[in-house]
């Protein structure tokens, strides 16, 4: 077995029509993970508010490395405007929170639904407006601890989508 480098590897650079809405995220580091990470498993666009940390903080630049410039983004000011303007694209706001209408990751069936937005609420309030939202999802978690890191629920999240939506081949779009 050989370890590879960057060098060695080449992905299939796909795109889904995966939207993320950070809303009201504070910590540079989350930001730049954001980018990373969304980068990573073809997201077409981020939203921040316009009070997050700039793309030209110099935490959110080491964070997030090259990605910044390879994933279009945005700002908003008005939560519930954007959020219903996404709405009226025809896009399904799904929220990454815990509630008591959530539903188990796993158990939700994103290939159902043609443009997906994933809702990050910021780092210690949650989502703004939860009833803005068509749906919440919860990852299980098995320790007494009932929250994990914003940016690490977003990863998961983003897993489990692209492998529902990747056996969908028509749902997604920018092939290679």
């Amino acid at each position: 077995m050989k370890q590879l480098s960057h060098e060695n590897v080449e992905n299939i650079q796909q795109k889904f029509p995966i939207t993320i809405v950070c809303d009201a995220i504070r910590t540079p580091e989350n930001i730049g993970m954001c980018f990373r990470i969304s980068e990573s498993f073809g997201v077409e666009k981020i939203y921040f508010h316009e009070n997050s940390p700039s793309i030209e903080n110099r935490k959110v630049i080491n964070t997030a490395r090259n990605t910044i410039n390879q994933t279009d983004h945005g700002y908003y000011n008005n939560f519930s405007s954007l959020i219903n303007s996404l709405k009226e694209e025809g896009n399904t706001i799904i929220g990454i929170e815990i509630t008591d209408k959530s539903i188990n990751i796993q158990d939700f069936n994103f290939k159902n639904h043609e443009k997906i937005v994933l809702l990050l609420g910021s780092e210690r309030n949650g989502i703004e407006n939860v009833n803005l939202v068509d749906y919440t999802i919860s990852i299980p978690m098995y320790g007494r601890n009932s929250s994990m890191n914003v940016i690490h629920s977003l990863a998961i999240t983003l897993f489990e989508v692209t492998n529902q939506i990747k056996a969908h081949p028509n749902l997604t779009k920018g092939n290679k």
